[in-house]
């Protein structure tokens, strides 16, 4: 079994979720017109009859480099000198088990450094670029909930704000820029990024601690490159570039290489211009074959934990039984296969694949007088109207009912996980 560590840094981001596989906008309020709305309205209007109670925040490292260069391509320079973080990012912060002990071991990070791209860094690894989309997230979410609203205080409070993040260098950096960006460095505190084991991670498709997950996962990962259209295109699309048959590339390998070039004005063969929008097309194509959204079982198993995890503290700001009271602010660090099966599972996604540094935000609202919750999603700053959902301000029974087909507590998952008799092992 050669390192299955190996081929997880390969095909990691189709980020994180396949980094396992292989080790063993309509309607602001129930009773107002169906208008598109900014996300700066009722959530953050004093009179508005809603206040807002709770904010969770789901969102993608920012501009890293490759997991993998193109092979044969011309190679371009990752020099250290584009790894330099800003000052303005510094902050104070530790990284911890979810318990707060000690950090895990990294076993995919571990993997990426096996590795060195031309030019001497490893892949996978946050950009100066990255760090300040972050910083730039960190600071839209700070015009929103710190200095129009003030539903947050403007210097840090762990008790306050809960941040956590997958356990690779990427995420964890990019939470640390969001933080910086969303109070400007301020702190009283040190900043705790929590982290967990890769077995027991939650914040992406786990296909090695799910058993059924890495069985069905692999089998539609293995299919997705031979699919008439998609093989077609991708043997042109080689021969284009000088790419020998016999080298293993597929769509999304393409896509990360060319889209972290291009963020970084590196050069990019000139052939790719006419092929941009095909590669774009067919990443999107394979990773929906790879997640097969119309199978309910195949989104429980990819995020069905998390969205339970997001579910949970709704219910918890509610009924008043959170062990932190005061938490307004959950921030989850995590990648592009996160958000796409999320937004799957929320019935929004737009076939486009998720830039660097996109954001899902939940908001948690309670009417005023008539203690009715409200969850409101809004995806890269616009509100989304979520399947299942009469309105954008969806009323929680109706969001918990969407979500009910997807949403996993961890016993389920886990039951439903090692599931696995009668299938064939990968």
């Amino acid at each position: 079994m050669r390192s299955l560590w190996t081929k997880a840094g390969v095909v990691g981001s189709v980020s994180m979720a396949f980094g396992s596989m292989w080790w063993s906008q309509k309607k602001t309020e129930p009773d107002q017109d169906q208008d598109q709305v900014s996300s700066t309205s009722a959530d953050t209007n004093p009179s508005s009859p809603y206040e807002l109670k709770l904010v969770q925040v789901l969102f993608r490292h920012g501009a890293r480099t490759p997991l993998k260069s193109i092979p044969d391509v011309m190679e371009v320079q990752w020099v250290p000198t584009l790894l330099e973080p800003p000052p303005h990012t510094h902050i104070n912060y530790v990284v911890t088990d979810l318990e707060g002990g000690p950090k895990p071991p990294a076993p995919v990070e571990d993997s990426y450094r096996k590795n060195v791209l031309t030019g001497g860094t490893f892949p996978g690894q946050l950009t100066t670029v990255g760090m300040q989309q972050l910083y730039e997230l960190g600071k839209r979410l700070r015009g929103k909930y710190i200095e129009e609203s003030h539903f947050l205080n403007s210097t840090f409070s762990p008790a306050e704000v809960y941040v956590r993040s997958t356990n690779i260098v990427r995420t964890i950096e990019s939470a640390k820029c969001l933080v910086a960006g969303l109070f400007q460095q301020k702190q009283k505190e040190i900043v705790p990024i929590l982290t967990t084991e890769a077995e027991s991670e939650i914040l992406y498709p786990n296909y090695h601690g799910c058993k059924m997950l890495k069985i069905l996962g692999s089998h539609r990962w293995a299919e997705s490159s031979t699919l008439p259209d998609i093989a077609a295109d991708l043997q042109s699309i080689q021969s284009a570039l000088g790419i020998a048959a016999h080298q293993h590339v597929d769509f999304i390998l393409i896509r990360d290489d060319m889209v972290a070039r291009e963020a970084h004005g590196l050069p990019c063969p000139a052939v790719l211009d006419t092929w941009r929008n095909t590669v774009e097309q067919r990443a999107v194509d394979m990773i929906c074959h790879v997640y097969e959204p119309s199978k309910r079982e195949n989104l429980q198993l990819c995020v069905g934990p998390l969205l339970h995890t997001l579910l949970s503290n709704i219910d918890k700001k509610l009924e008043g039984t959170s062990s932190e009271p005061n938490r307004k602010l959950f921030l989850y660090s995590a990648h592009d296969t996160t958000l796409i099966p999320c937004l799957m599972a929320f019935g929004v996604f737009d076939m486009r694949w998720p830039p660097y540094a996109a954001d899902i935000t939940l908001e948690l609202h309670q009417h005023r007088q008539t203690k009715e919750a409200f969850v409101k999603v809004s995806y890269i700053g616009q509100d989304q109207l979520i399947q299942g959902c009469s309105a954008v301000y969806c009323p929680l029974e109706e969001f918990k009912h969407a979500l009910s087909s997807y949403s996993l507590s961890s016993e389920l998952y886990h039951s439903l996980c090692d599931n696995t008799e009668g299938l064939t092992k990968p």
